[in-house]
């Protein structure tokens, strides 16, 4: 076929495609009337992944499957808008790892509101002032985000979702490497670069910033200043990008929590998270676990924090897999109840990444 000829096929090809999308969305559009009237909720995790993971079998290439998830991400997202307006709350500012997480959940098509703080974010959706919410929670790297833990203690929201993002730390600025005299950098992102930046800038001043966007903002306004921040934020401030991949673990990945009110359905790929509180005595957490054992459950996951209610009381934030539907993962629950003074359900959701 000549170049015009392969051209015209694109253009035929175009004309299909749209029509089909118009098509798909209309489906979409009267699911979600029937999803409105019957009050449940617009956003279903277990039905996206069910798609993603169906349109991958049926990809035969040479278009990547993580094209082809990239592709149906902003299909969704579209769809999503035109169903219902929503509002998707995280932790800010723009240009964040927790911005891009979200929008790599949700698609660019939404309303995105950046909070200052993981607490703002809890009390955004808790207050019906957005759909869902998208905090961090621990990083491969540097371990847990006490702060998101703690807010479950006294929060009825429920883990819906969950996000991992490969974190990929930029060394960006408007100076050469030679004139480099201050380093911004948002503590968590210098821990992860730690190294990078003792063989590369031994000798800059390092400042501290509230956030890796803030951080590229700092750089733009100085002359002979630099920071550790995102490509996203480079970007948006029009900097260089001087390094790139700078983390000192090449596998360093957060995961995000998506924050909502209703958990769906068992997927048969799911992740139940609980907090309990046990007495303060011997042996108590290894009876309390023992439902865990019996019922054979994987337990991925444990993290204690001082319930700050009383001197020397622990809450535990446990994950396993399953989800609060299965049978094995409801009666140990049920027999933890019976080991443990408080259990709390924080949510069921699928574990695909």
């Amino acid at each position: 076929m000549s170049l015009h000829e392969h051209r015209k096929a694109i253009d035929t090809l175009d004309e299909k495609i749209v029509a089909l999308l118009n098509e798909r969305t209309k489906h979409v559009l009267e699911i979600g009337a029937i999803k409105l009237k019957a009050g449940e909720e617009i956003y279903v995790p277990h039905r996206e992944l069910a798609v993603m993971d169906r349109v991958c079998k049926l990809n035969p290439g040479p278009i990547t499957n993580e094209s082809l998830r990239a592709v149906y991400r902003e299909i969704m997202s579209s769809a999503l808008s035109l169903e219902k307006s929503m509002t998707i709350a995280y932790l800010g500012p723009e240009a964040t790892f927790t911005h891009q997480a979200a929008i790599r959940r949700f698609g660019s098509s939404l309303r995105y509101a950046a909070q200052k703080t993981i607490s703002d974010v809890f009390n955004e959706v808790s207050r019906n002032r957005a759909d869902y919410g998208v905090v961090p929670v621990e990083n491969s790297t540097e371990g847990i985000v006490t702060h998101t833990l703690d807010m479950f203690v006294d929060s009825d929201l429920k883990i819906v979702a969950q996000i991992v993002l490969a974190i990929q730390h930029c060394l960006v600025g408007k100076v050469k490497m030679d004139d480099v005299k201050k380093l911004y950098s948002h503590p968590q992102a210098l821990a992860q670069c730690r190294g990078w930046v003792q063989n590369h800038l031994p000798h800059v001043e390092i400042i501290e910033s509230s956030s890796t966007t803030r951080a590229a903002e700092l750089a733009y306004q100085e002359k002979n200043a630099v920071a550790i921040a995102s490509s996203l934020a480079a970007e948006r401030y029009q900097l260089k990008i001087l390094e790139r991949d700078i983390q000192d673990n090449s596998i360093n990945a957060t995961r995000f929590l998506v924050l909502g009110r209703q958990c769906g359905p068992a997927t048969g790929r799911d992740r139940t998270s609980l907090m309990l509180s046990i007495a303060h005595e011997v042996g108590a957490l290894h009876r309390a676990l023992a439902p865990m054992r019996r019922h054979r459950l994987n337990m991925t996951r444990i993290e204690s924090r001082p319930s700050k209610r009383k001197a020397w009381e622990y809450f535990f934030f446990v994950d396993c897999d399953g989800h609060v539907q299965d049978e094995k993962v409801a009666k140990a629950i049920e027999q933890l109840s019976k080991q443990c003074s408080f259990v709390k359900v924080l949510g069921s959701y699928p574990n695909a990444e």
